[in-house]
């Protein structure tokens, strides 16, 4: 009995903090890339100030006439969505992985769990970002929430844009957890041992140092945006609704408006500086988290290696 609830205080300590390094790894990210992540909703919309213009030249745009916080417009929907997000997706991934023993599987089960529990949040988000040049429909996440509860349609709303999402995320994360861990664990194995250090406490376990761990989240980033691009524009112009000419209630329809508008290159537009933005955003997820885990393992060590 003494066993067995040792046992289960460690699983509850571990997925505390499996919760906390997923949520300081998530803020981190997008802490970083918050000004090219603004930019990449204004291209992907086809804002109309900002439809004729590329990656630098847009933020050059968003800086001379709003100022260099208007980088982070819409920052703070992110933050409050993003710890969450981020807790909820590697704790659940890391709970998963060690109860299916699949990657792939875990990964995609992760973003659908993340995804469900924070997308009002980044519809939220969205909206706030795509105001440009002294429109001010919405006054914060508050007035944003309120404003899409009472007129476009309650819960229902609020949701706008999610099926996109999630069918999206299922190979996303999928791919985004599946390539870093294979890739993690080839390097350890079997990569230069210049690439990793022992793990404090655990001498007979390696982790990856900073550069490669970095190396390895930015391929994992990479790969998983180029398989989901698409998906994730239909899901950004659903969010925004009414705020973008044409857009419709349905992927399909989404996906047909803009391949006929601006052919087959049209549904990858934006796709350059998501290259920017979410190579960065994966390897510092991922590097936070295994560097904060690893923190907090050392802190505050699990009971049975402490009483050891």
């Amino acid at each position: 009995m003494k066993e067995s609830a040792d046992q289960s205080t460690q699983s509850g300590d571990e997925i505390l903090k499996n919760f906390f390094s997923g949520g300081m790894a998530g803020c981190c990210a997008k802490t970083v890339i918050a000004p090219l992540d603004r930019v990449k909703i204004l291209l992907q919309a086809r804002h109309k100030h900002f439809q004729h213009l590329g990656v630098w030249s847009s933020i050059n745009e968003v800086v001379e006439h709003e100022g260099y916080r208007a980088l982070y417009k819409g920052n703070g929907a992110m933050m409050v969505r993003i710890f969450p997000y981020g807790a909820i997706q590697f704790m659940t991934y890391e709970w998963c992985k060690k109860k299916t023993k699949m990657k792939l599987l875990s990964g995609s089960l992760a973003g659908l769990a993340a995804v469900i529990c924070t997308y009002p949040l980044d519809m939220i988000r969205a909206r706030l970002a795509y105001q440009s040049r002294g429109e001010r429909k919405y006054q914060g996440i508050i007035h944003t929430f309120y404003t899409i509860w009472h007129h476009e349609g309650h819960f229902k709303a609020l949701y706008r844009g999610v099926t996109p999402t999630l069918i999206g995320m299922i190979p996303y994360a999928g791919a985004a957890f599946y390539t870093y861990e294979t890739t993690k664990i080839f390097l350890l194995t079997k990569g230069p041992p210049q690439f990793s250090k022992p793990i404090p406490n655990n001498p007979s376990e390696r982790m990856l140092i900073i550069p490669a761990n970095l190396c390895v989240g930015g391929i994992a980033g990479a790969i998983a945006q180029t398989i989901t691009y698409p998906l994730d524009m239909v899901r950004r112009i659903m969010q925004l609704g009414h705020m973008v000419p044409n857009s419709s209630d349905r992927i399909l329809q989404n996906l047909k408006t803009v391949y006929g508008e601006h052919g087959f290159l049209g549904l990858y537009r934006g796709l350059s500086i998501n290259y920017i933005r979410a190579i960065p955003a994966a390897a510092i997820s991922f590097t936070v988290f295994e560097k904060m885990k690893a923190f907090l393992n050392t802190t505050f060590p699990p009971a049975s290696r402490a009483k050891s």
